[in-house]
Parts: structure tokens; C-alpha cells; sequence
């Protein structure tokens, strides 16, 4: 999926360090992998580069063994209908019905026509009732988004995934907002639907010890480039302890692998994404 791939922030300076650099990945077709790594480390950028929505300075991104920027641009949006994305911060607006909102992740499949439409007698409301229920919201149906807390937001967020009919679902700390209860909740959703579903699911995590309960691979990023790419079973605390070295204060409170087995060496094999 990623081949050596260099990833710069557009409005970095050209003598700045790039966020991520000399980085290959593969993740194959219905796969759920967590991404951790200290603050910096260069996991948000990983997501964009993957969605497309951040083009590489170096190197080259694959999906479905395509390029997506070697495409033109009536295709390279075909390829990102097949992508979903969730922020950190879900950006629903402020004085929309939930209901609406949940509708945004259908509209890679919607035309103009349908998609303004839903702004006046939303449709699929069975569609939106249940996915909220996955994240026992389903009573905030009709509430607008600025009377929910920031937790429910971001649950809400969530649940348009499971109103979009992408492949790849490609997840920014989903848990930043929610106690643990609820975070348990959400991650639980995401992997149970996602596996049924047969979809990709990549997510990014500051919470260590959900990534490596939750997911069979974690990928461990720092200053950009991959520290390791391991079964979550490998995982040990001092694999942890070497991700988060000068940064332990990231690890506070959270919770580790109990069994500390000797750290094994990363291997990342190039196989693309379909």
C-alpha cells in the first residue's frame, strides 16, 4: 500500500523535516490494524496519505494497484467513494439534525439531486436508526448536533461509517472524546461491523493497551518512520517502552501487556491492497 513513501504537510516549510519518511506498509483487504506511536510520530499523516487526501513528496501509495495520482480526477473521486474517513473531530454542522448528518456517509453513492434531497426529508431512516443503535444513540435521531456532548459527537461520527458502503474504513482516535465504558463500546462496534462487513479497517490509537486488546496487528510509528509492525501478541512492554521512550507520559494510566516477551524484529511485506 505505501512504498517508500515521504509525507510533508502542505503548509510545512520545504526545510522541514517531513512527518513521515521512508515508509512501507502493506495491509491486505479485510484486515484490522491499529496504529500507535507518541505524539508527532506521524500516525494522522499515514491516514491521509492512504486516503489520498495528502499526496506524497517521495514514494508511491497503491490501492486496488492503482496509483491514485496517476489518475484522472472523475477517477481518483470514484476511488475516494470507496474510502471513509473519520476525524478526530467529526466536522457535523453545529445546527444539523443528527439524522441529516448520519446521511453524509451515503453520499459518495448519492447524486446531486438525492443528496440535496436528504436536507429536506432525509431518507434510509431505518439505515440511521440502527447505526446509531450500535453506539446507543439511536434516541439522538432527530436531536440536532449542538445540543450533543462532544462523546456523543463523535460516536455520531463514527456511525456514518456504517451508512457509507466503503471498503476501507480509515479511523483518527475515535476514542478521544468518550470514557472508558463507551470507548470500549465504539472499538467493539468498529471491528464487529467492519469484519462483517469484509472492510479494511485502519485506525489510529493513543490508548495502547485497546490497540493491542482489540486489533491482531498494531503498527508502532515514531518521528515518522515505523518502529514496528507486529501480531498485537508481541506487543510487550518493552516493545512499548522503546515506542515511547522520553515520552512516557503518554502511557500513564494505560494499561500494558501482561506477559513481557522478548522484543521481535519488524517485517513488512509489500503485498497491495485490494
Amino acid at each position: 500500500m505505501l512504498q517508500q513513501v515521504e509525507g510533508r504537510h502542505p503548509a510545512a516549510s520545504s526545510r522541514a523535516s517531513p512527518a513521515v519518511g521512508d515508509l512501507s506498509l502493506s495491509i491486505a483487504s479485510g484486515e484490522q490494524v491499529a496504529l500507535i506511536g507518541p505524539s508527532g510520530a506521524g500516525k494522522t499523516t499515514v491516514l491521509n496519505l492512504i486516503g489520498a487526501a495528502l499526496k506524497p513528496a517521495l514514494g508511491h501509495v497503491m490501492l486496488d494497484d492503482q496509483d491514485p495520482w496517476l489518475l484522472s480526477t472523475a477517477q481518483l473521486q470514484r476511488l475516494r467513494g470507496k474510502l471513509f474517513y473519520a476525524p478526530q473531530t467529526p466536522p457535523l454542522p453545529p445546527r444539523q439534525r443528527v439524522v441529516t448528518a448520519l446521511m453524509a456517509g451515503r453520499l459518495p453513492n448519492m447524486s446531486l439531486l438525492e443528496s440535496l434531497a436528504q436536507l429536506v426529508y432525509p431518507r434510509h431512516i431505518g439505515q440511521a436508526l440502527e447505526a446509531l443503535a450500535a453506539f446507543d444513540l439511536s434516541e439522538k435521531v432527530w436531536d440536532r448536533v449542538d445540543r450533543l456532548s462532544g462523546g456523543e459527537r463523535q460516536r455520531v461520527g463514527l456511525a456514518r461509517a456504517l451508512m457509507s458502503s466503503a471498503s476501507l474504513w480509515l479511523v483518527d482516535e475515535p476514542l478521544s472524546a468518550l470514557d472508558p465504558t463507551r470507548a470500549r463500546q465504539a472499538i467493539t462496534t468498529l471491528t464487529q461491523q467492519a469484519r462483517a462487513r469484509h472492510v479494511t479497517l485502519i485506525t489510529t490509537l493513543h490508548q495502547v493497551d485497546v490497540a493491542t486488546a482489540e486489533f491482531p496487528r498494531v503498527i508502532g510509528l515514531r518521528d515518522g518512520r515505523l518502529a514496528f509492525d507486529l501480531p498485537s501478541s508481541q506487543v510487550t512492554k518493552s516493545v512499548l517502552a522503546q515506542l515511547y521512550a522520553q515520552h512516557e507520559h503518554e502511557l500513564a494510566g494505560v494499561g500494558a501487556p501482561v506477559i513481557d516477551l522478548p522484543p521481535q524484529p519488524a517485517s513488512v511485506n509489500i503485498v497491495h491492497c485490494r
